[in-house]
């Protein structure tokens, strides 16, 4: 097989997506069942307690696990059926929203993750509105059907009401909370029936029922439930039937077309907690899900993923997965051709060959040696040399630059002060290290180096993060003290007078890393004069692409 034939089918068998929704909604639970049917773990419910405090799979850093959330995005891979699976396990809580949209940036596909009693929440919506500006397909699971919920029809319309999409369900449920039987596969025509108990149910793989319609006569024999109860049978029945039916007659059909434009979301039921219809709905993802696709670069040009110049994106940054170490991990997302260990590549943004002699793939903080790897998936690169950060190409020749993943502006900031004045260079290098993972945003005082640096954060509980990690990581004790600031922007354009800003009572002129002048102010009002007295400037609410920076980290 030629190396263009393998490639062809590598990228083919590969599907990359990442897991969205609001905090509850069981996205960590949803993560460890995929991999249940991955064989990359092998006890179902994988989700520990201890002293009231949950541990999974996926969260790995000291402090999701003392929280019991998730924090930082961690990369799942295994193989199901064939097909080579990256997962990207995203958090889901609020404050932690900024990783996610780098993390949507290197998936192909995303699954959205719905509570069925609460509907579209406004994390799920705020997430849902990077996947929409980015065009990649969406997959709606909907979740914990087995508890009280809402009207599944109630729930799609909330889907084209909030969202703004039209939706396909590709299964159907028979009952909700303590009456939920199970869904209708309307696909092969099979009922997936709900036990909560036994064996099979322990290990999810349920039987299908094979029925010949909704009208089948056996059809309402099995909804009957423990008690047998004829009655509440053709209830259920009734409802269900009369569900499908408005379905068939007003509903969206499957179009692969507008699924693959984001247009169409396709909508599976289930209980993830119970591992009921995740295994059905992930070979459904797998089947209507794109394989690796094209990526822009900045300027403009097509680089298909069949492509033979291997290329590459960074789109995240941890430091001290391994507190033994101090190490630092660089994730890439292969874009184009074939990856293998101790291949030379040159890095776009310095112009300087690179050899990557240690890559690494990754089970949340468990790490091999990886050989080679393909279009879609998600190596780690450690960087001992600090050089790689979030948004670099690497590629092999003729250089390419993709276009970078996006910094967006902070709604929270402070200052940061140290206990112990004799430890300002750790300080210095874990705010460092920490700002490039995009653990906080630093801002500083034009000419004054890094003294009295400014912090930003998407969310409040950034602060509590870094302030954890730099005592744990760098022993480090600080104190974080906040500031009366509420926007950030970055400012480009004619005539810009940093010194009128910084006069000003309810505005700061400061630079990011790159120099850029940034402007931070108390008000909404503040923002507003700004932007109408000053109209040959642009104000902006993600950080414009630096090109160029060869001598910048």
């Amino acid at each position: 097989m030629s190396l263009q034939e393998k490639l062809k089918k590598e990228v083919e068998r590969r599907r990359t997506f990442a897991i969205i929704s609001h905090p509850d909604a069981g996205k960590t639970t949803l993560t460890e069942k995929l991999l249940l049917y991955g064989g990359a773990i092998h006890l179902a419910g994988a989700v520990r307690a201890k002293a009231n405090q949950r541990n999974t799979t996926s969260d790995w850093m000291e402090i999701e696990k003392q929280r019991g959330i998730s924090i930082s995005t961690s990369v799942l891979q295994f193989d199901y059926h064939g097909h080579q699976i990256n997962l990207l396990d995203t958090p889901g809580h609020k404050d932690f929203s900024e990783d996610t949209y780098r993390t949507l940036t290197a998936a192909d596909a995303a699954v959205m993750l719905i509570d069925a009693a609460k509907g579209v929440e406004p994390q799920t919506r705020k997430l849902f509105e990077v996947c929409r500006m980015r065009g990649i397909p969406i997959f709606t699971f909907i979740n914990k059907l087995d508890r009280p919920s809402q009207q599944p029809l109630d729930l799609l319309a909330e889907l084209e009401n909030v969202l703004g999409i039209r939706s396909c369900p590709m299964s159907w449920p028979i009952g909700q909370g303590d009456r939920f039987r199970g869904v209708y596969d309307r696909t092969s025509k099979e009922i997936l029936a709900f036990q909560t108990d036994g064996e099979a149910n322990q290990k999810g793989r349920l039987g299908a029922i094979q029925v010949s319609g909704t009208d089948d006569p056996n059809f309402v024999k099995l909804l009957g439930g423990p008690r047998n109860d004829e009655d509440e049978a053709k209830e259920l029945y009734q409802t269900f039937k009369d569900e499908i039916d408005l379905l068939e007659l007003a509903g969206d059909p499957f179009n692969q077309e507008l699924v693959n434009r984001g247009l169409l979301t396709p909508v599976f039921f289930g209980s993830a907690m119970n591992n009921f219809g995740v295994e059905r709905f992930l070979q459904r993802f797998i089947e209507f899900a794109p394989q690796p696709s094209a990526r822009l670069t900045s300027e403009g040009d097509v680089v298909e993923a069949f492509s033979p110049q291997f290329s590459g994106f960074v789109f995240k940054i941890q430091a001290n997965m391994d507190p033994a170490h101090r190490d630092r991990v660089a994730f890439m997302r292969i874009s184009s051709g074939h990856f293998e260990r101790n291949m030379e590549v040159t890095h776009s943004r310095l112009e300087k060959k690179v050899k990557l002699s240690k890559p690494l793939n990754f089970f949340a903080q468990e790490r091999v040696i990886v050989d080679e790897a393909w279009p879609g998936d998600i190596v780690g690169l450690l960087d001992t040399s600090g050089e790689l950060r979030i948004g670099d190409t690497l590629c092999t020749p003729p250089a390419i630059e993709y276009a970078g993943v996006p910094r967006f502006s902070p709604e929270h900031f402070a200052g940061i002060t140290i206990k112990d004045p004799m430890k300002r260079k750790q300080l210095q290098k874990g705010l460092e290290q920490l700002s490039e993972e995009g653990v906080v945003q630093i801002y500083r005082q034009r000419g004054m180096g890094d003294k009295d640096p400014v912090l930003g954060a998407v969310g409040a509980l950034q602060f509590e993060v870094l302030q954890h990690r730099l005592k744990a990581e760098y022993s480090v004790d600080t104190k974080i003290e906040k500031m009366g600031f509420v926007h950030a922007r970055w400012v480009t354009g004619e005539g810009y007078d940093a010194d009128f800003f910084e006069r000003r009572e309810d505005s700061r002129a400061l630079v990011d890393r790159d120099e850029l002048p940034v402007l931070l102010f108390k008000s909404d009002w503040a923002l507003r004069w700004a932007e109408e007295n000053y109209k040959k400037l642009k104000f902006l609410t993600t950080a414009p692409e630096v090109r160029g920076t060869k001598k910048k980290k």
